[in-house]
């Protein structure tokens, strides 16, 4: 009989980055989970490449409550 698969993440090797696990729930706002999911994509990610992501859901943020002001 085969061995029930495994749910647990993998662990990472010594001094990589542990990811966070956190999940992110989609708000149906298609600019605002493009942000999410970049925000996603940084999980076990070095966080010496987070800043330029973060800066640029930032602005992509910004930009989409601007937005809300125009209309």
């Amino acid at each position: 009989m085969p061995e029930p698969e495994s749910r647990t993440a993998p662990v990472p090797a010594p001094g990589e980055p542990l990811p966070l696990g956190v999940e992110l729930t989609p708000t149906g706002h298609p600019a605002v989970d493009a942000g999410l999911a970049r925000l996603a994509a940084l999980d076990g990610v070095p966080t010496d490449a987070h800043v330029a992501v973060y800066e640029d859901v930032h602005q992509r943020l910004a930009d989409t409550l601007a937005a809300l002001d125009r209309d």
